[in-house]
């Protein structure tokens, strides 16, 4: 009767002198790269804890005051592959502000603005959106494909409020008429994730692409999808997604929630 302890170890050998050659096989064949920019302008809310002036507050700004009051941004990604496997990363920075004026109706505190006062917010918000991951393509063919990934995403978000206020403000628990706040903070997190595309027949440059990814760490959920349409060209590619993206934080965290969501449209490049 033979060893099982010695049938195990020869399996063993017999794996790990087979691990070069398959990893020797997925790697076969010329560097693949892509690079990509894009515009994506998303609706974006949550829920932000300014203090002073002090207590919770939802906030919202939507696509139209990202288009009329963005200040800088940049939006890109690039991709590497040889063989089935790839590594990918992607930037996002915004830089955003607005000001609303002649404002008599919310709260501070939790108390009611009275009528006869009347106020000027400026609401400002810097973000950076970072992912890196590597991914090992499971499906690899003309028509379609479909890639496994992990890595990490980082983001680091600062909010900024100044007001300025007019009228009988003794009764509002404010340190002035005029005054700031800020918050921020950045969070790495591990996410898993799947991606690819099929094409809209078999000699259709017409295709439908697909990401999404789940992660947690620093966040206590953050998760990612987008879907759209694109077309291929001899160069690369054009594509129109939309693309949400979310994170949910602990309790007591500044920024409790946010969401990113909105179109995207963007062009690859590819040699």
């Amino acid at each position: 009767m033979n060893n099982p302890v010695t049938g195990r170890a020869r399996a063993a050998l017999l794996a790990a002198s087979l691990l070069p050659a398959a990893a020797a096989a997925d790697t076969q064949g010329d560097w693949e790269f892509g690079a990509a920019i894009y515009g994506w302008f998303p609706d974006i809310s949550g829920k932000t804890t300014f203090a002073p002036p002090g207590g919770d507050g939802d906030f919202t700004v939507g696509v139209g005051d990202i288009l009329d009051n963005l200040q800088f941004t940049f939006q890109g990604s690039f991709d590497a592959r040889k063989g089935r496997w790839g590594f990918l990363t992607d930037v996002i920075y915004m830089d955003l502000g607005k000001t609303q004026s002649g404002i008599r109706d919310g709260s501070i505190g939790d108390i009611e603005l009275p009528i006869e006062v009347e106020g000027s917010l400026t609401f400002d918000m810097k973000s950076w959106i970072w992912t890196a991951a590597g991914y090992y393509r499971l499906v690899d063919q003309q028509n379609s494909s479909f890639d496994l990934l992990a890595g990490l995403r980082y983001i680091d978000v600062d909010q900024a409020l100044s007001w300025r206020f007019s009228g009988e403000v003794g009764q509002l628990p404010l340190p002035g008429r005029n005054g700031s706040t800020s918050v921020g903070g950045s969070n790495w997190d591990a996410i898993l994730g799947l991606r690819g595309h099929f094409a809209l027949g078999q000699d259709s440059g017409w295709f439908i692409p697909y990401y999404a990814d789940v992660g947690t760490g620093d966040s206590d959920l953050t998760w990612q999808a987008m879907a759209g349409v694109g077309y291929t060209f001899g160069w690369g590619e054009l594509s129109g997604v939309w693309r949400v993206l979310s994170y949910d934080q602990s309790s007591g965290h500044p920024i409790a929630d946010m969401e990113f969501s909105g179109p995207a449209i963007g062009a690859v490049f590819r040699w």
